[in-house]
């Protein structure tokens, strides 16, 4: 059976790709390039679709900084430690990013006639995200069968799987793990930054550490009890 799975080359999404995969399911992996901060993640995404196998990667093109209001996708600072005094909606949220996300799936799940669009959304260790809440996820699920030619005429129903969205992040490693998954080919880091003085163009880029998917992947690896493959020594 074909599925479409968002995949952003982060912990979370590529976990949930290896779930989906390990379920026998084809896999139609979907990325998007919205000209994000963090773009380092598509690289990422690239190295997870491959190694997992995927039928096909697609990497969607838009710009969502014409429209702004986040940190991730305008020059408003990236918050560092935020996680030690957090507020309830960080300036890291990105305006409907996952409506958005989820639409673009759902049109290519029509498309494919797939029934099943898999999302890595966390509701436990994360930013405190609206779009990353079950309850969105269900009305999400509910819009899709109402909206789509496919489900009205009764040939298909949409499921919104979200298999992460009620675990600790330790819990979604340790899964990731069983399953196969090198996490060294992930990326979370909101702020990457250069590994040379000279700049990104010169060298790689390496996580800041400090952002608020920094420290919750840091917390992550520390509570599995294993080490990130990301962090040198």
């Amino acid at each position: 059976m074909k599925v479409v799975v968002l995949l952003s080359g982060g912990i979370d999404s590529a976990t949930t790709l290896a779930i989906a995969k390990a379920e026998g399911f084809q896999i139609y992996a979907l990325s998007f390039d919205y000209n994000q901060r963090h773009k380092r993640e598509l690289e990422s995404a690239r190295m997870v679709a491959s190694a997992l196998g995927v039928e096909k990667h697609l990497v969607l093109s838009f710009d969502l900084r014409e429209i702004g209001g986040s940190a991730l996708t305008s020059d408003i600072e990236v918050p560092k430690k935020r996680m030690k005094n957090p507020s309830l909606i960080p300036v890291t949220y990105v305006p409907a990013r996952n409506t958005i996300f989820l639409s673009f799936g759902l049109a290519w799940a029509e498309s494919l006639e797939a029934g099943h669009i898999f999302i890595g959304a966390n509701a436990i260790d994360y930013s405190g995200y609206p779009d990353c809440r079950p309850e969105y996820l269900k009305a999400f699920e509910e819009m899709a069968n109402l909206a789509t030619k496919i489900s009205v005429e009764g040939a298909l129903r949409f499921t919104i799987k979200a298999p992460l969205v009620l675990m600790k992040k330790s819990d979604i490693i340790l899964e990731g793990t069983r399953l196969g998954l090198d996490y060294a080919l992930t990326w979370s880091c909101y702020d990457p930054q250069p590994k040379y003085v000279r700049g990104p163009e010169f060298g790689e880029m390496i996580p800041c550490g400090q952002c608020d998917s920094c420290i919750i992947r840091a917390k992550g690896f520390e509570e599995a009890g294993t080490k990130d493959p990301l962090v040198t020594p």
